[in-house]
């Protein structure tokens, strides 16, 4: 007894101790041998200042140096030669700055500067790139844009005429047009010619006016066959199917009245009645005609959606 009351005591007295906090104090300090020598500071030796820091012109009117470039196209071949570019021009200025200076040249949107087959990018600097004094850079078009510059410039007395409205055609073109639909080369050319294929167009049901007039409509005789349902002389009555007493009970509107009362006493609120009340009509829909179902709901007053 005495050996387990000891061993109960200390097991007591260690669950005590492991929940009280231990606080280890503030006071440690790293061994001489561990810490860093201290360098002494020489104050008699002078320090250098710190060189001036240069600052390159750019400001507009200043002696900024200026280079030039060809821009050179391959297909077309055509070059053209700027000249008075900063390094601190962007690409974009550059286009927009060829586009001004030569009337032949495409519209910034639709360059495309490579140099050595690399893009130029419209945002960086032209000093970002390895570009000097008199060096070449290409010209490309983007896809879809159609570049000539050998075709005469558009003048105040020549008018445009736009793809919105379209020039009228010759005679020529008419009868050439007329030749190709019955087989033979537009206006006597024998070259090859894109040309648009008339379409033909087959109606679903194709008549001649001719036997339209000749032969006259005859009416077609349809005959009711009334033998199953028992209307007309002679005919014996079938009785009509007797319906089941389930559907008898689903169709009557007495039944959904009382099934509506019974819903609004069990709920509190109208909201859930009339939802409960949806929810039995929906699963009876499978049993129920349209009209049955129009006769409910003018009884018992539920008017669902699309009235139905």
């Amino acid at each position: 007894m005495a050996d387990q009351a000891e061993h109960a005591f200390i097991k007591t007295f260690i669950n005590t101790i492991s929940t009280q906090p231990a606080t280890y104090g503030d006071d440690y300090q790293q061994p001489p041998e561990n810490s860093l020598r201290k360098v002494p500071v020489l104050r008699e030796v002078a320090v250098p200042e710190p060189p001036a820091r240069k600052v390159e012109e750019t400001a507009p009117g200043s002696s900024s140096v200026t280079i030039n470039l060809l821009i050179k196209s391959t297909k077309p071949p055509i070059t053209y030669t700027l000249s008075g570019i900063h390094p601190t021009d962007t690409i974009a200025a550059i286009k927009q700055h060829l586009s001004s200076t030569n009337p032949t040249a495409p519209t910034p949107d639709a360059q495309r500067l490579l140099l050595k087959g690399k893009a130029l990018a419209d945002t960086k600097l032209l000093k970002e790139y390895p570009v000097k004094d008199g060096d070449t850079i290409n010209l490309m078009v983007k896809p879809g844009v159609d570049w000539n510059p050998s075709a005469p410039i558009p003048t105040a007395e020549s008018p445009v005429v736009s793809l919105s409205s379209p020039a009228p055609k010759k005679a020529a073109e008419m009868t050439g047009s007329s030749s190709l639909l019955q087989g033979g080369p537009p206006g006597g050319h024998t070259g090859k010619r894109h040309q648009r294929i008339p379409s033909v167009v087959l109606s679903p049901s194709p008549s001649n006016d001719d036997d339209v007039d000749t032969h006259t409509k005859k009416d077609i005789l349809l005959t009711l066959d009334t033998s199953d349902l028992g209307i007309g002389s002679g005919s014996t009555s079938v009785p009509k199917e007797t319906l089941g007493t389930y559907h008898l009970t689903i169709s009557s509107p007495e039944f959904w009245e009382k099934l509506t009362q019974f819903l609004r006493m069990e709920f509190t609120n109208e909201s859930d009645a009339l939802t409960a009340f949806e929810d039995f009509l929906a699963a009876s829909k499978g049993s129920l005609t349209a009209s049955d179902i129009a006769r409910i709901r003018d009884h018992v007053g539920v008017v669902g959606m699309a009235g139905t």
